[in-house]
């Protein structure tokens, strides 16, 4: 059987004694039927693996003993902040878990003049908790020692006026450059509409904030599908998919 990952935020070092929280035990020891004795790979996002052992059960937590590390760099060296505009159902979930598989680093949720996501600030922040978790779940099955961020949610226009990175691309069905036309240099800034598409507006002030309008191909996408065909696009021109 795969050896289960779990990332622990915290410093982890070899011989350390660390007990598990009681969500992440119960996952282990109701749903995967671990016990005492079974190996576990531990990671915090500072680039190394932690093979540790359950070394005590208890009625709600699991402690384990870290016996060894090593290091593990399957970062892409394409790093792509990618700014999503929130969709409805269990679109947005997907999108964040895709995006973690194809090495994405940065994630932040957008609001748009099309938005068919309205949060009120408690909601909102029960949100991000929960993007965080599918960030993190995403890292431990894909093999990633690096989390990606979660930024804190944002005006799209805000998140547009911010952004510094090198190259600064937002999907366009019109647009007249494709990936074969462009120069890439890392990091990047993705944009990515909600269901209806950005506005107008919100195109013609990304143009003018440095984006360059991107054409993917002759059909259009839905939201997430866009993101995600975007992203491994990218990964295959200029970062660590090899097609």
């Amino acid at each position: 059987m795969r050896i289960p990952r779990l990332f622990q935020k915290q410093t982890l070092s070899i011989h350390d004694y660390v007990e598990l929280d009681t969500a992440t035990s119960h996952r282990l020891t109701t749903v995967l039927r671990l016990t005492v004795g079974a190996q576990l790979i531990l990671f915090n996002g500072d680039g190394y693996e932690y093979r540790s052992v359950i070394k005590t059960q208890k009625k709600h937590n699991l402690g384990v003993t870290i016996l060894e590390k090593h290091p593990k760099n399957i970062e892409s060296p394409l790093v792509i902040h990618l700014g999503q505009v929130i969709s409805k159902g269990e679109k947005m979930d997907f999108v964040i878990q895709k995006a973690t598989e194809l090495g994405v680093h940065t994630i932040t949720p957008l609001f748009s003049e099309r938005s068919v996501i309205h949060l009120k600030s408690e909601r909102l922040e029960k949100k991000f908790e929960h993007y965080q978790k599918i960030a993190i779940h995403a890292a431990e099955q894909c093999g990633r020692t690096t989390v990606p961020r979660i930024e804190k949610s944002l005006p799209c226009a805000e998140w547009i006026f911010s952004r510094q990175e090198a190259a600064r691309l937002i999907l366009d069905p019109s647009a007249t450059h494709t990936l074969s036309t462009l120069t890439l240099k890392s990091p990047i800034a993705l944009l990515i509409g909600p269901e209806g598409g950005l506005t107008d507006t919100e195109v013609t002030y990304a143009l003018q904030h440095g984006f360059t309008a991107l054409r993917l191909g002759p059909r259009i996408l839905r939201t997430e599908t866009a993101a995600l065909t975007a992203i491994a696009a990218l990964q295959a021109k200029a970062g660590d998919l090899d097609l």
